[in-house]
C-alpha cells in the first residue's frame, strides 16, 4: 500500500504556471445499477494500485529551453501523483489522493454515416490496441462525507503534460460539498510526449511511470470510458475504496472540451456511464473521431451538441471563447437537457487559474479581490496589460452544483441570456464603463471595480496573453462616483451577489465569501463608513 506523504502539492506552482499556459494553444438515471437492456457497458480495465514509488536519479529534472528546473526544488515530492492542479496538501481539507494504473485493450471508432453538424452521429468500433494509463483519485477521507457524486475530468494535454484546469477552478466547491474527483490520462501527449512543453509522465518520473504506454488519441475515447467504468462499476480493485457512486459527471476544459463534444455526440449514446456533462471553453468544432495512424475521421465545423439526450449537458463559455475560439458560430439554444452559459467579464484563463486557485482552500475572502497583475504564468510569461481577474471560477463552481442538483432532484439548471452582440454579430455590446452586456451576471460586472474583459491584450502578444483577457481597475474618481461611501459599496455588492445567487450562478458559500470581503476590502476610493 502507498504511504501518504504530506507535501506542498503534487505539481509545483512554478511549473503549473508554464503548463497551463498552452491549454488552448493547441447515465440516464441516478442509481448505481446500469440495466443491460439499456446500453452496453464499457470494458473493465485491469487496475493496479495505489501506485507508490518513483524519484530515482533520473526523476524530476526538466528543461524549458535554456532553463533547467529540478521539480523537487519547486515543491514536488517524488512518490506522489504528478499533474497540474492544486498546490496544497488535500489532507488539510479532509481529502485523500491516490493514483492507479489502468490497462487493457481500447477500441478506436469510425463513423457509419455522415457526421453532420447537428451532432447526431452514428459510430462503430474499429481497431483495438493495448494500453496502460493512469487515473488520479481525490476522495473525502471520511466515507460519511461523500455526497455520492463523482466528477471525472479529462486531463488537458495542450501543454504536453496532464493538467486539471477544471479541478483548479472547481475544487473548493467539490471539497466543501463532498464530491469525489477523478482525473483521467486519456491522451497520448500526457503519457508519451508532445504538446507545447513536452513534459509527459514518462519523462518526469521514468521509474514511477515507465510502465505506461499509450497507443494514440484515436483510442482516447475508449480509454476515458474504461477509466469511468473502473470507477463506477469496478471489478476487483475499487479505486474509490467502497464509496457508493450514485452520479457521475464528465468535465473537460478547452482542448479537453473539444474531445468531450465528440464523446457526447458519438460515444456517450452507445455506453451507459455518465449522468451529465460540463463542456468548458469549447470552440466551434470538436476533436477528430479518429486520426492518423488510424483512419482519419474529422468532425464538421461548426458542430452542435446532439439534441434528445436524456442526460444534461451544460456548455460553460468565457467571453474569450466567443470570438477567439469562434464559438459564436455554434451558439446553441437551450432545450430540454442542453444549457449554454456565457460568463460576462471572464477570460479563457485568468489570475485565479494560475495564481489564486492552486492555493485556495475555499475559506479566504481575499480571493474575491480584483487585482491588477501582468503575470499570466509567473515567472515565465508577463503580459503587456494586467490579465483578467474575473468571475470565471465562481460560475464554474455554480455549474457543477447545478448539474448535481439536476441529477439529484430533477431541477434543471437555469437558462442564461447570451452575451450581447452588435447587430452584425462581430463584436460585443458594452456598458458605459466597458464591461460586456448580457450573459451570466455576477457582482464583478454588476457592482464593478474594474473593466474585466476576455479580450484586450495587444495583437503582438495574442498567442498566449490573448487567452488571458484584461483587467483595468477603475480610478479613484470613478469609484467615488459609483460608491460614495463604504456602505454604498457594500450594498451594491450585496444586491448583485444576492441576485447572482438567486439566479443560480453563484453557490451560497461563495456568495458569503464575496459579501464578507466587501466589508473588509481596501478598494481604492471607497472610504470607510
Amino acid at each position: 500500500m502507498e504511504t501518504r506523504q504530506h507535501r506542498t502539492r503534487s505539481f509545483p506552482a512554478v511549473i503549473t504556471a508554464m503548463v497551463l499556459l498552452s491549454i488552448v494553444a493547441g447515465c440516464s438515471n441516478t442509481s448505481d445499477s446500469n440495466p443491460p437492456d439499456q446500453k452496453p457497458q464499457a470494458a473493465n480495465p485491469m487496475i493496479e494500485g495505489p501506485i507508490s514509488g518513483g524519484g530515482a536519479a533520473d526523476c524530476c529534472v526538466i528543461n524549458f529551453g535554456p532553463i533547467e528546473v529540478d521539480l523537487r526544488t519547486q515543491g514536488y515530492v517524488p512518490g506522489t501523483p504528478f499533474y497540474a492542479g492544486v498546490s496544497f496538501d488535500e489532507a488539510e481539507v479532509g481529502y485523500r489522493e491516490t493514483e492507479y494504473f489502468i490497462s487493457g485493450s481500447a477500441m478506436s471508432y469510425i463513423a457509419t454515416d455522415e457526421l453532420r453538424p447537428e451532432g447526431d452521429w452514428q459510430v462503430e468500433t474499429a481497431d483495438a490496441a493495448e494500453y496502460v494509463s493512469r487515473i488520479v483519485v481525490l476522495r473525502p477521507e471520511n466515507e460519511a462525507d461523500f455526497n455520492g457524486t463523482v466528477v471525472v475530468e479529462w486531463f488537458n494535454v495542450s501543454g504536453g503534460v496532464d493538467a486539471a484546469p477544471d479541478l483548479t477552478q472547481m475544487h473548493t466547491e467539490l471539497m466543501r460539498e463532498g464530491y469525489a474527483w477523478v482525473g483521467v490520462s486519456a491522451q497520448r501527449a500526457g503519457v508519451e510526449g508532445g504538446g507545447a512543453f513536452d513534459l509527459p509522465l514518462k519523462v518526469i518520473d521514468p521509474q514511477r511511470y515507465g510502465p505506461l504506454q499509450h497507443p494514440g488519441d484515436s483510442f482516447s475515447y475508449d480509454i476515458f470510458s474504461q477509466a469511468a467504468q473502473a470507477v463506477r462499476n469496478p471489478v476487483g480493485l475499487d479505486p474509490l475504496e467502497g464509496l457508493r457512486v450514485q452520479r457521475m459527471i464528465a468535465v473537460g476544459e478547452s482542448q479537453s472540451a473539444f474531445r468531450l463534444v465528440t464523446y457526447v455526440n458519438a460515444i456517450h449514446p452507445t455506453i451507459d456511464l455518465f449522468d451529465g456533462f460540463i463542456i468548458h471553453s469549447r470552440g466551434n468544432g470538436s476533436a477528430a473521431l479518429s486520426q492518423l495512424p488510424q483512419v482519419e475521421v474529422r468532425t464538421p465545423d461548426p458542430v452542435f451538441i446532439r439534441e434528445g439526450l436524456p442526460e444534461p449537458v451544460l456548455t460553460l463559455q468565457t467571453q474569450t471563447d466567443i470570438f477567439r475560439l469562434n464559438s459564436v458560430t455554434q451558439r446553441q439554444p437551450d432545450s430540454g437537457t442542453i444549457r449554454l452559459w456565457e460568463v460576462a467579464g471572464s477570460a479563457h484563463s485568468d489570475v485565479y487559474t494560475t495564481i489564486k486557485g492552486p492555493v485556495d482552500r475555499g475559506d479566504d475572502p481575499t480571493v474575491a479581490d480584483v487585482i491588477s497583475n501582468n503575470d499570466a504564468r509567473p515567472p515565465f510569461i508577463t503580459c503587456p496589460l494586467p490579465v483578467n481577474d474575473g468571475p470565471g471560477h465562481w460560475v464554474a463552481k455554480a455549474a457543477v452544483a447545478a448539474i448535481d442538483k439536476w441529477l439529484r432532484n430533477g431541477e434543471a439548471a437555469p437558462s442564461a441570456p447570451l452575451l450581447a452582440l452588435n447587430p452584425e454579430g462581430t463584436d460585443f455590446l458594452y456598458d458605459r464603463f466597458g464591461n460586456v452586456q448580457g450573459g451570466v451576471r455576477t457582482p464583478y460586472v454588476d457592482a464593478p471595480v474594474a473593466v474585466l474583459s476576455g479580450e484586450g491584450q495587444p495583437p503582438a502578444n495574442a498567442a498566449f496573453c490573448g487567452l488571458f483577457g484584461t483587467t483595468e481597475l477603475f480610478d479613484e474618481a470613478t469609484l467615488a462616483m459609483l460608491y460614495p461611501t463604504r456602505q454604498a459599496y457594500i450594498d451594491a455588492i450585496d444586491n448583485a451577489t444576492d441576485a447572482a445567487a438567486a439566479a443560480g450562478f453563484l453557490v451560497p458559500r461563495d456568495a458569503e465569501l464575496i459579501k464578507a470581503r466587501a466589508r473588509t476590502s481596501d478598494v481604492v476610493g471607497v472610504p470607510g463608513s
